[in-house]
């Protein structure tokens, strides 16, 4: 099951500074925007697994 997630990208004087709307705390600042996007895809990443891993130990799952 593949999800979608609004990038929200805007340029800053020399920076390129982007955020996920759906997840809190995934944002990331770069020098490029193609440097921004992989770095909101790795950070978007580490967030749902996280997040996963959060769950399934509240859950009392092994």
């Amino acid at each position: 099951m593949d999800n979608e997630y609004t990038a929200v990208i805007k340029r800053d004087g020399e920076w390129w500074l982007g955020w996920i709307e759906e997840v809190p705390g995934v944002n990331c600042q770069e020098n490029s925007r193609e440097e921004l996007l992989v770095s909101l895809r790795i950070a978007l990443r580490e967030a749902l697994e996280f997040n996963k891993q959060d769950a399934l130990l509240s859950a009392g799952a092994d």
